[in-house]
C-alpha cells in the first residue's frame, strides 16, 4: 500500500524532531516478537529474553498486544510533547488515554486476527480504565529489564540522528532531510509519499504538521500513528545502529587511569554491555567485593548506573562514561 500525506506551510513549519521512550519499548518488543530477531539487534536480544522470560513479560500485556507484523496499538505512542520526553511522561499520557481510543485500536487487532482477542484484551476493551495501569506497570518492569541498562547508548544514537537532520535541514532544506528518511519515503511536490505500508496515512486522519521520531529498533521498516488531533508520526530508522551494539576498544586508557585509577578505567571498558558484580569480577579477575566497591565509587561520580533485574542488580557505563572513554581514543 502506498501513502500520501500532504503538506501546507503551515504543516511544514510544525514539523519537528523527538526522541520518544514508548516508541524504543514497542519497536524493542516487536524485534523481540519476530521469528528471526533482526541482525543488529541479536546480541541485545539474547541479553534481555531470559530477564523477560524470568518476569513472565514473554507472554503479558505487550505480548498480546505488540505483533511481530501489523498493526499497533496507537495509545501505546502518544505525541511527546517535548523534543526529548521521560518515560514518565509518556507513561502518564498511555494511563489518560481514552476508553474510545483503546477500543478503536483494540477494534483493528481484532480485525486483523479474525475478531479473536485474548482473555486479556477483551477485558481491557470491557474496561479500559481498569486495566490501563495494569499495561503503564508492566511498561515499567519492561523498560527496566530491557532498555533502561542500554539507554545512554540508545539515546546517543538517537540524538546523533537528529542532530544529522537537523543540520541537512540548515544547509538544504527540510524537504531534503525529509526525502533521506528511508528509501520508501519520498518527497515529491509539496507531499511526502511513503511506500510499503500496512496503513494509509492522509491530512485527513491526521492533526497539522508531522513528527519524526527516529529509533533504533523500527530497523528496517518506517512506522506512523495517526490519531486526530495530535499531528502524525513517522518513527523511522536512525542512522548508526549497525553499530550500535559493537564492542569498542580503548588503546589510550593511560590517561583516565591516572585520575580515577586503573582498576576502574579497565572496569569502565569492560561495559560495554550492562553486567553484575559477578560477572564484572570474573572479567576483570577482581574480587566480588573490590568490584562493588569501585562500582559504588564510579556510580557516585556519575559514569555507572545501576538497574535491577530480578535478583540481580545489572550495571552499565553512563554517557558520560561513553565520553571520556571516547575522548581517550
Amino acid at each position: 500500500m502506498k501513502a500520501r500525506l500532504t503538506f501546507s506551510v503551515h504543516d511544514l513549519a510544525a514539523t519537528r524532531f523527538a526522541v520518544s521512550p514508548m516508541w524504543e519499548v514497542v519497536t524493542s518488543f516487536r524485534a523481540l516478537a519476530a521469528a528471526v530477531t533482526p541482525d543488529p539487534h541479536r546480541g541485545w536480544a539474547e541479553q534481555v529474553r531470559p530477564r523477560l522470560a524470568a518476569a513472565g513479560l514473554d507472554h503479558g500485556w505487550l505480548a498480546d498486544m505488540i505483533p511481530p507484523a501489523g498493526h499497533l496499538p496507537d495509545f501505546l505512542n502518544p505525541a511527546p510533547a517535548t523534543p526529548s520526553p521521560g518515560l514518565s511522561a509518556e507513561l502518564a499520557a498511555i494511563a489518560a488515554t481514552g476508553p474510545e481510543q483503546v477500543r478503536r485500536d483494540l477494534d483493528w487487532l481484532a480485525a486483523e486476527r479474525d475478531d479473536r482477542l485474548s482473555p486479556r484484551l477483551r477485558s481491557l476493551h470491557r474496561a479500559p480504565s481498569a486495566h490501563l495501569p495494569r499495561i503503564v506497570a508492566e511498561i515499567e518492569v519492561y523498560w527496566r529489564l530491557a532498555i533502561a541498562p542500554y539507554w545512554d547508548r540508545i539515546r546517543s544514537v538517537l540524538e546523533a540522528d537528529i542532530f544529522h537532520r537537523g543540520r541537512q535541514v540548515a544547509e538544504h532544506g527540510t524537504s531534503h532531510a525529509l526525502d533521506g528518511l528511508h528509501h520508501t519515503v519520498r518527497w515529491a511536490s509539496g507531499s511526502l509519499h511513503l511506500e510499503d505500508r500496512h496503513c494509509a496515512v492522509t491530512r485527513i486522519e491526521t492533526g497539522a504538521g508531522l513528527l519524526l521520531v527516529p529509533s533504533a529498533f523500527a530497523w528496517p521498516r518506517v512506522l506512523t500513528r495517526s490519531v486526530v488531533p495530535e499531528p502524525p508520526q513517522l518513527a523511522y530508522p536512525a542512522r548508526g545502529i549497525g553499530t550500535l551494539w559493537e564492542r569498542r576498544t580503548y588503546e589510550h586508557l593511560e590517561a583516565l587511569a591516572a585520575v580515577i585509577g586503573r582498576s576502574r578505567a579497565l572496569m569502565l571498558s569492560e561495559l560495554e554491555s550492562p553486567v553484575s558484580t559477578t560477572e564484572l569480577a570474573a572479567r576483570s579477575g577482581l574480587s566480588a567485593a573490590g568490584v562493588s566497591q569501585h562500582l559504588t565509587a564510579l556510580r557516585a561520580a556519575g559514569l555507572v548506573s545501576s538497574h535491577r533485574a530480578g535478583r540481580s542488580v545489572l550495571y552499565a557505563r553512563t554517557g558520560l562514561a561513553d565520553a571520556l572513554l571516547t575522548a581517550q581514543t
